[in-house]
């Protein structure tokens, strides 16, 4: 990371939250669940699949996961209404993780059965590693009864490699990330090539092991090695799907898009997006340069 992007990052705490928001409504739907339907709308017409999340974590009070809980019915409700190809995403540290698991249990299988009536699909999203083996217990709970739900990995963390036999034998349907969390380096790669590298044998691994996979990236240099695996094993466009953010690399999504390689993007909402925004940009220095570069009209680094 350049000196650019530490000052940017460590500028993020006095950016007036108006200057956020400019910058934010190019990565964010708006706060408004139909500002997020009208942006899958035009996804779709461009050939995009969506994943709809609310934005939220780290809830302290259950009617706060409970209202959550309560939103994604309506998306639920709104998308089959409208017809979308989109499906849905959330974090379980939203639906209170923190504070009740048995409640977390209970208000994601009530949005996962909701899910599976409607015919959409729920991705549990990954935190950071004091999550994780919550996250998985609760994904491989809910996988027990339910086949319309998926889990996320991260390609930076040690353990990953070690995750994914038993999610081979599940035939899970995953998101590969890198991962944006800073966790400390005796849980987590540091080394940017190092990590490409992980990526690219975990991605193998599971396309051979059967699983469907999203194969979330913004970097070329690691879908260059996603193409390359998917033409070694010969793969259908229905064993796999690039995913990408709102807003990060259109000009490469419609590139896959255009050679035919299926694309769902991440399309966040909520009232919390400054929060979101503000934690995002200083945890993550990717895509913190991909933002603040594009804002400020300087040359992009990939």
């Amino acid at each position: 990371m350049g000196w650019l992007d530490r000052l940017i990052i460590s500028g993020m705490p006095v950016v007036p939250k108006r200057l956020v928001g400019r910058v934010a409504s190019r990565y964010i739907a708006g706060s408004q669940l139909e500002d997020a339907l009208a942006v899958v709308i035009s996804l779709n017409a461009n050939g995009a699949m969506a994943t709809i999340d609310l934005l939220g974590e780290e809830t302290t009070e259950a009617r706060h996961a409970e209202d959550a809980a309560q939103i994604y019915h309506r998306i639920l409700d709104a998308a089959k209404a409208a017809g979308l190809d989109a499906n849905i995403s959330l974090k379980p540290t939203h639906m209170g993780l923190r504070i009740d698991s048995g409640l977390c249990y209970s208000l994601v299988e009530g949005i996962l059965a909701h899910a599976s009536s409607t015919g959409s699909f729920l991705r549990i999203d990954m935190e950071d590693r004091t999550c994780t083996d919550a996250t998985f217990d609760l994904y491989y709970h809910l996988r027990k009864r339910y086949d319309n739900v998926g889990v996320v990995i991260q390609a930076c963390l040690r353990r990953t490699e070690r995750d994914v036999r038993q999610l081979i034998e599940h035939k899970a349907n995953l998101r590969l990330c890198k991962g944006i969390y800073n966790e400390p380096r005796e849980t987590a790669y540091k080394n940017r090539a190092i990590i490409i590298r992980n990526y690219a044998m975990l991605l193998e691994e599971l396309l051979e092991g059967g699983c469907y996979v999203g194969i979330a990236t913004h970097c070329e240099e690691t879908v260059w090695h996603a193409l390359r695996i998917i033409r070694k094993l010969e793969l259908r466009p229905d064993r796999y799907e690039f995913q990408m953010l709102l807003g990060v690399e259109p000009e490469l999504r419609k590139i896959l898009i255009d050679a035919g390689h299926r694309m769902r993007v991440y399309v966040p909402f909520g009232e919390e997006w400054y929060a979101y925004s503000t934690r995002r940009l200083k945890e993550n220095p990717n895509i913190a340069r991909y933002v603040m570069r594009d804002f400020l009209g300087l040359p992009g680094q990939k």
